[in-house]
């Protein structure tokens, strides 16, 4: 079990969190089934839709019970802690779902260069592993979906991603290069919403 493995766990998690507390906060989906689903699809919809796109088979959520356990448990804690999360921990969960977006964007880059696509396909399969769960989650639960919000969301991980594709290509260490990337999004989005960045928007 390698760290790396570890860390698509535990962003597995966190995405079922925040789908499962997103079915919970719309008072849409507040059966079991309901929140699950929710929960599921945001975990692992960015990462099947990469797999998907570059032919890799079985899906790893197919081929692994360890994801499915785990957007078990995140939706089972999301439903138990539903109060604590709501109020105490709204923001903590806030870092963790940016981190983990940040690690889903260069863990799906990297899988995607391992088999052997060019370099920006790599980061658009980068940033749709992280940001595709979300889509499919706002999407869900009748939200406008937040790539398309004022925030700085996607190009946070299009940043990144973009630095962690030019870090492998001069020979950068690849822990740093991996430290550095993810650090990247998740600095560039915390950010954001702290400042309350947006990019330019087009009148029409």
């Amino acid at each position: 079990m390698t760290f790396l493995y570890i860390l698509d766990l535990v962003g597995t998690g966190v995405f079922a969190i925040s789908g499962a507390l997103s079915a919970l906060n719309k008072k849409i989906y507040h059966d079991l089934f309901g929140m699950f689903f929710v929960g599921f699809l945001t975990a692992i919809g960015g990462g099947t839709m990469r797999d998907i796109a570059i032919g890799a088979h079985p899906l790893v959520w197919i081929r692994d019970s360890s994801y499915i356990i785990v957007i078990l448990l995140g939706v089972a804690l999301a439903i138990l802690l539903r109060k604590l999360w709501m109020n105490t921990l709204r923001r903590p969960l806030l870092f963790f779902d940016t981190l983990g977006v940040g690690l889903f964007t260069i863990l799906g880059a990297q899988k995607a260069i391992a088999f052997g696509v060019n370099a920006w396909a790599a980061v658009l399969l980068g940033m749709i592993s992280a940001i595709f769960g979300g889509v499919l989650r706002d999407t869900l639960v009748n939200d406008l979906p937040i790539i398309f919000s004022k925030e700085i969301y996607a190009t946070a991980c299009l940043a990144g991603a973009v630095f962690y594709v030019f870090g492998r290509q001069i020979g950068m260490d690849p822990a740093l290069n991996l430290i550095l990337s993810v650090g990247i999004i998740t600095a560039i989005r915390l950010l954001s919403i702290r400042y309350g960045w947006s990019l330019p928007r087009i009148e029409v």
